[in-house]
């Protein structure tokens, strides 16, 4: 069998590129692997998703989606679907983590929300998975069999179980509690780029669900890889729920709307953190450990003041989780 750089090269010859160069240009939590394709007059992107270990169909189906409704997704230019190659529109080098900062967060974060409104609002849903209780169960999880169990080598005893599995349970039941609606599933400041026109361009969308209104909020806000003071992020939050309340997405209190994003937001980010230990222990990508402490305290801050996760804070606390954190920051 030919090996991928050989098929994709192949494919592009046969497209009419001719001296083209390929670069990395992005870094990827999955399969996937991304290519910059420039030309003398063209600079285009090349996802390369493995048979059997990616597919290609849910990004061309959530690119439409996201084109039709309006917002900043690539074009799809060339498919080979045989050999899971797509050439796709350069949305360039500039992400929202790599420009943001104490001047440019409200613009940024304007339209970041800006679009979030249109997806939620405009995006039919009726054919997406759902994100059921099962598979959020499932993605919980991943911070129990990986972070908890793989890296750091702990057991959980019967009653520290009970614990476990109460407060899973009840964000469970927080998220299906939600208005159910287009969620990107990955919306944050690496999965966004900065763009001059029609900001921001959208990125990574593939996994997008039916669920719950706060899950890209929350991801967005409170994100794993930047963090803002909590003050601010509660502004943001606060007024993403006045323009959901002009829209009629939702009928509710802001009280109630501020409990649904921290208790989805500690859902996120114990499957985040399950992540970055997969992607370290299974993957051999240990950059992902630095973000672990940032994304752990988001989990505390709510914890601290919500009494359905006191034990699960009582639980952190007795298992001396941010002093074996920092033990394997120094390693």
């Amino acid at each position: 069998m030919k090996d991928r750089s050989t098929q994709l090269n192949h494919w592009l010859d046969q497209l009419g590129y001719h001296d083209y160069g390929l670069s990395k240009a992005s870094e990827d939590a999955s399969f996937r692997s991304y290519l910059r394709l420039k030309t003398s007059t063209d600079s285009l992107i090349v996802m390369d998703a493995p048979p059997g270990m990616e597919s290609c169909d849910e990004f061309i189906q959530v690119a439409q989606k996201l084109r039709e409704a309006g917002l900043n997704a690539p074009e799809i230019i060339a498919r080979n679907l045989d050999n899971g190659f797509l050439v796709l529109t350069d949305f360039g080098a500039s992400d929202y983590l790599s420009q943001l900062n104490a001047q440019t967060e409200g613009p940024l974060y304007a339209d970041a929300l800006g679009a979030l409104l249109l997806m939620q609002t405009r995006i039919d849903t009726n054919d997406l998975p759902a994100y059921d209780e099962a598979l959020l169960q499932r993605e919980m999880d991943l911070f129990h069999d990986w972070f908890l169990g793989q890296m750091l080598g702990i057991t959980l005893e019967p009653h520290q179980q009970a614990v476990w599995q109460a407060a899973k349970q009840a964000l469970v039941d927080n998220a299906l509690a939600q208005p159910q609606v287009f969620v990107h599933r990955d919306y944050h400041s690496r999965n966004l780029m900065k763009l001059e026109h029609h900001n921001p361009g959208i990125l990574d969308f593939q996994d997008a669900v039916k669920g719950p209104i706060t899950y890209d909020l929350v991801s967005l806000l409170r994100d794993c890889y930047v963090a803002w003071p909590p003050s601010r992020v509660d502004e943001l939050a606060k007024g993403y729920y006045e323009l959901a309340c002009a829209q009629e997405l939702v009928d509710i209190e802001a009280a109630q709307f501020m409990r649904w994003f921290d208790l989805m937001g500690v859902q996120r980010h114990l499957k985040a953190v399950g992540i970055f230990s997969r992607l370290n222990m299974r993957d051999g990508k240990p950059g992902y450990l630095k973000d672990i402490p940032r994304t752990l305290e988001y989990i505390r801050q709510v914890a601290a003041k919500d009494k359905s996760m006191e034990s699960l804070l009582s639980l952190f606390d007795k298992l001396h989780l941010n002093s074996r954190v920092g033990a394997l920051e120094t390693r």
